[in-house]
């Protein structure tokens, strides 16, 4: 994502009748405030504190700094008092301070001096695992191995040493193989736990476990919803089952800890979550998901491109997913020389959108707005002898401002259709609403109301899709119901592995060089392809709704 301000409009309502946005800035989570759009004196308005200084006659001499001493020698002070001081109390108090030093205030040339040099004792173990830690991070095992090893000899008895010995072991396991064993973990107890269910089916079928003959073997584990089972999870299945890959996970709180954990021990890892920079974890992270970029570029592009959109308004609730989705569409519209002329944000515990709307649209305050009232004001009274004064408000007498061609709501159907039916009573209309695949739902059409015939949404899934789609007729002909979006990755995701493996990848390696490499692999709903990003890019559709049923975009010329 490009740089951006670190500010947040609550509401980027306009008071006066002609607004836009030439600079970009950045969406975060504030709390939604009840003055939003009003403008007022900010950091402006604020009279500066006096900075305070000191009386001439309190004027000291400044003590000169102290030379700073070179940490060693501070280490080898620590070492030597952790030994002489006269009682244990005291001794501990050394010891824990020179550890410290070691853990938190070294560089690597200072902490090889310390592994390799007798005179710092017992720290040669504590400095000897901080390099273990550094080489595991830049892959280099065989360094990584000497320091681990170390580490048990210099401090035997200790924590970091049965930690030392645990990914020792790991380590060694990583070099078995079974290159036909495709790990997975996925959250299958708990809440998430259908989710999860749905997965493992796709991911069967993908490696053709639900035929005979595949010679593929699917190891599970449940990750419970919860970061550190997933990491032990895959600690077993590369020690356990050598697997060659790892799928998972789907949920976003525990995706990084299987992606973490597979790639410290060099297992190439699918992931199958929205999570975002999940790939950024480690070189041999990937990921098969319709992500918030894939659906907000096709989405854009659509409205842009297709049918000559140039200005949007943002109306995102104030949580991770708006947040996310709002940042990255201003981005795009932006980088396409598109406009954001209106922005609000609403609380996810938000029911009546009324004055959200209002707020958006700039009825809700009339000072900006203050001439043109009392002028429609006085025009009403004169139209109407019998109009009441006591009714006369900017909700009833402004009209809204639309200076957009659409409305990006990233939220549920549920939401939308709460926002639409409070649009229409606001006067809103001749405006798109856009949203994300959350919308590509059964009766969508009927909670947009009067703007059911004005959608604009993507997905992966579209109707002719699913109609040409032999995994989704195979899927539908075992279980009796059609696969949603997850079934469909995690195919995806087996059908790739399985097919790579059986042309030849058959180490880590290899698999992961493959994985790279990946141009125009036929999916079930069409051809992937991965990007620089490590990132599959997936079929997206731009859908619409047409007498009362999702269809894809029809574009007019």
């Amino acid at each position: 994502m490009t740089s951006k301000l670190a500010l947040i409009f609550s509401a980027f309502v306009i008071a006066s009748c002609t607004t836009t946005t030439t600079k970009k800035t950045e969406i975060k989570p504030a709390p939604v405030t009840k003055n939003n759009g009003k403008k007022g004196k900010g950091m402006s308005g604020l009279a500066a504190k006096p900075p305070q200084t000191a009386p001439p006659s309190a004027i000291t001499q400044v003590p000169t700094a102290p030379v700073a001493q070179d940490p060693l020698t501070v280490l080898k002070g620590l070492v030597a008092q952790s030994v002489q001081a006269p009682t244990k109390q005291e001794q501990d108090v050394y010891r824990l301070r020179a550890i410290e030093d070691v853990e938190n205030r070294l560089n690597e040339k200072q902490l090889e001096e310390v592994a390799d040099n007798s005179d710092y004792g017992f720290l040669r173990g504590h400095a000897m695992a901080r390099l273990a830690d550094k080489a595991l991070e830049e892959r280099d095992i065989s360094k990584a191995k000497k320091y681990y090893a170390g580490v048990i000899d210099y401090l035997p008895e200790s924590d970091l040493a049965i930690r030392a010995k645990d990914i020792l072991s790991q380590l060694d396991a990583a070099k078995n193989v079974q290159s036909k064993t495709v790990g997975v973990v996925l959250p299958l107890s708990g809440k998430n736990a259908p989710v999860g269910q749905r997965a493992l089916r796709g991911l069967e079928m993908g490696l053709g476990l639900h035929v005979p003959g595949s010679g593929f073997k699917l190891a599970v584990m449940d990750s419970e919803g919860n970061p550190d089972s997933a990491r032990r999870g895959v600690e077993r299945l590369v020690k356990e089952d050598n697997v060659i890959a790892v799928v998972g996970s789907l949920l976003s709180k525990t995706a990084p800890a299987v992606a973490a954990k597979s790639d410290e021990l060099g297992v190439p890892s699918i992931a199958l979550s929205q999570r975002s920079g999940l790939t950024e974890i480690g070189p041999t992270v990937f990921r098969n998901s319709l992500t918030s970029e894939m659906q907000v570029r096709q989405l854009v592009r659509t409205a842009m491109d297709d049918m000559g959109m140039k200005k949007f308004a943002v109306l995102y609730p104030n949580d991770q997913y708006g947040v996310e989705f709002t940042n990255i569409f201003w981005d795009e519209v932006l980088a396409r020389g598109g406009q954001i002329t209106a922005i609000q944000t609403y609380s996810t515990k938000e029911t009546d959108f009324r004055l959200v709307v209002q707020r958006l649209v700039g009825t809700y305050y009339g000072e900006g707005r203050q001439d043109e009232f009392n002028l429609r004001l006085k025009e009403l009274k004169h139209s109407d002898k019998k109009r009441s004064a006591r009714k006369d408000n900017t909700e009833n007498v402004l009209p809204p401002i639309t200076d957009f061609d659409a409305i990006f709501i990233p939220d549920s159907a549920k939401a939308m259709g709460q926002i639409a039916a409070m649009l229409a009573f606001n006067d809103v209309r001749g405006v798109k609403l856009m949203g994300t695949n959350l919308w590509n739902t059964p009766g969508i059409a009927k909670r947009a109301g009067n703007f059911s015939n004005n959608l604009m949404f993507v997905d992966s899934i579209a109707p002719m899709t699913q109609d040409q789609s032999r995994f989704i007729t195979e899927y539908k002909n075992l279980y009796g119901e059609a696969p949603s979006l997850i079934e469909i990755q995690a195919y995806d995701a087996g059908l790739i592995l399985r097919q790579l493996v059986a042309s030849g990848a058959d180490t880590r390696e290899a698999l992961t060089a493959k994985l790279i490499g990946l141009k125009k692999f036929p999916g079930s709903l069409g051809t992937l392809t991965m990007s620089s990003e490590r990132e599959i890019e997936r079929p997206v559709v731009s859908l619409t709704v047409e007498k009362g049923e999702i269809a894809p975009m029809r574009i007019r010329q």
